[in-house]
Order: structure tokens, then C-alpha cells, then sequence
């Protein structure tokens, strides 16, 4: 009889034993996936440990936002048009808050970071991720060129934000695959998938072709991954980026991702797209809440947002 209650009891323990080094490494595994999101399919992440060094580097903290943060820039401009934060720095001043930085803030503002990533497509040198990791959110940052993934990468340290954003080197679009894009020496923000489009504001620039695998978002984008918002900037490639994501789009109200995107009629006419097209594409997915502010068109599911 003893006998017997003493192999109850180790049966037991061992089955509680197990149960706590279950939920141990539960525990432990849903920690990673709020600190590092990951996308589905095969496309890997841009390593920054394995990438070159990119130089000289020219960083530094972000002026009047709540939630601050660094950047480093990658064109620091001519001698005789030198970058404006090159000349800021020198005069004791922090860099120039730019606009998108602040409106993700103020999207953001009041947003669970554990609820949803953030998606930003165009990441140039991470305006706009890296004021969404300073609030705590997981960010996935889609960036084409190399020159301004290195400068992410900068910033990935020097916000000691590795735990959160997380870099991919693609241009987002309607299908997978190559596409060949257009490099503005010293403009590398206006850096576009038209030719046309790249010159548009910098005609005396000179461009540079290069190939980049493209990618879509649905394809990457996990139906179980929240997003809480979708920021899109790729001078006129706009409508190409939505038209891969409309799965993403179509979701439910309250699981719908707040979207901000670039809209340029001009850069938009040189991608063969238009304004019309894209809010067209978006109203059949669900958003008739959209509103111009600036350069850039709001749109959410949710009225009042």
C-alpha cells in the first residue's frame, strides 16, 4: 500500500515537473515573439552583423518629439549644398524633426505596443521606425537600398533597438520577384522604381540603376500578425505596395492596420498609378474613412481615428 502511494506521489511531481518546463519554455517563446516579430516565407532578415560598415557615420538625436531617438543619415550633401542637419550640428542643434516622425507619435499615442506591430514600407533611414520603437513597438522595416539599410542598421544600435525592429533589404510590391529601381546620388529618399519619378524633383542628379528582389506583403505577413499601422512612402509605387497587402487590408475593423501613405499625383502618374486608383483599391477593402493631411493620406476602418 505504501508502496503504491509512493509511486502516486512520484508520478505526480513528475507530471508537474513537466507541466512547469512546458510552460517555462511557452512562456519564454511568446516573450520572443513580442520582442522580435517574424515574418512568414522563406525571406530572410537583413543582418546587420553581417553587413559592411557603411561611412562616415553622421548621427544624431531627433528635436521636439515625445518619444525621442537617433538617426544617421546618409547623404550629408555638398560642399556647396550641405545636408541641413550637417549644418544644425555644428551650430550645437539637434537634427530637424521630420514630419512623419511626429505623425507616427501622435497615430501610435495611446496604442498598446503589445497589441500590433508596425509595418513601414520605405524605410529610408528609419523616421519613422525608429520613432515607433522609441514607444515600444515592434517594427518590420522594408528598405531597397543598401546605402540607407546601413544607415538603419546605425540606428538600430544607437537606439539599442535590436529587440524590435527588424530589417528586410526589398522593395515591397504587387508580385514577388526582381524589379530594377533608380538610385538619386545624393537624394537617396527619392530614390524610385520609375526613372522619371527619381528625377522629378533632383534633375541634375545623377541616378543610379540597380536590380532588388521585390516582395509582397501578404506573402510575408502572417494572418495571425496584428498591425497596428501600415506606413507606405516609395515615390509613386504606392498603389503597388497596397495591391499586395489587400488580404492584409481586408481584415475585420478593429484588426484592420491604421494606414499612411505618400500620395504624389506626379510620382504617382510616372509608376502608370493614380490617387483615384488607390483610394479606389482601398474602399474595396473596407476604408471610406480617408482624409489628405499634407503629402500624406490617412485611413483608418475606425471612425474618429
Amino acid at each position: 500500500m505504501r508502496a503504491r502511494r509512493e509511486h502516486k506521489a512520484l508520478v505526480f511531481w513528475c507530471a508537474a515537473c513537466a507541466a512547469l518546463i512546458y510552460l517555462f519554455f511557452r512562456v519564454l517563446e511568446g516573450g520572443r515573439e513580442r520582442s522580435a516579430p517574424r515574418i512568414g516565407g522563406a525571406f530572410p532578415e537583413y543582418s546587420c552583423e553581417r553587413s559592411e560598415q557603411g561611412w562616415p557615420v553622421f548621427a544624431n538625436k531627433i528635436e521636439g518629439v515625445r518619444y525621442p531617438f537617433f538617426i544617421s543619415i546618409a547623404d550629408l550633401g555638398s560642399a556647396e549644398r550641405p545636408n541641413r542637419n550637417f549644418l544644425r550640428v555644428i551650430k550645437g542643434k539637434l537634427f530637424q524633426k521630420p514630419e512623419i516622425s511626429e505623425t507616427v507619435q501622435k497615430i501610435l499615442e495611446g496604442r498598446n505596443p503589445g497589441e500590433g506591430v508596425v509595418v513601414d514600407v520605405g524605410a529610408n533611414v528609419g523616421m519613422a521606425a525608429f520613432a515607433a520603437a522609441a514607444m515600444g513597438f515592434r517594427v518590420l522595416a522594408f528598405e531597397p537600398v543598401v546605402d540607407n539599410l546601413n544607415k538603419l542598421c546605425d540606428g538600430v544600435y544607437l537606439n539599442r533597438a535590436g529587440s524590435l525592429v527588424k530589417l528586410f533589404h526589398a522593395a515591397v510590391s504587387d508580385t514577388p520577384g526582381s524589379i530594377t529601381l533608380h538610385k538619386v546620388i545624393g537624394r537617396l529618399d527619392n530614390s524610385a522604381v520609375s526613372l522619371s519619378g527619381a528625377k522629378l524633383a533632383f534633375k541634375s542628379n545623377h541616378v543610379v540603376p540597380f536590380t532588388v528582389a521585390t516582395l509582397t506583403l501578404d506573402s510575408v505577413i502572417p494572418d495571425e500578425m496584428r498591425v497596428s499601422l501600415l506606413k507606405v512612402d516609395v515615390q509613386g509605387w504606392e498603389y503597388h505596395v497596397l495591391k499586395g497587402a489587400e488580404r492584409l487590408l481586408s481584415r475585420p475593423n478593429e484588426q484592420a492596420p491604421y494606414v499612411v501613405y505618400e500620395e504624389d499625383d506626379k510620382l504617382l502618374a510616372a509608376s502608370n498609378s493614380s490617387s483615384t486608383q488607390t483610394l479606389e483599391l482601398l474602399n474595396r477593402c473596407g476604408y471610406f474613412n480617408c482624409r489628405k493631411l499634407g503629402n500624406d493620406r490617412h485611413c483608418s476602418k475606425l471612425s474618429g481615428s
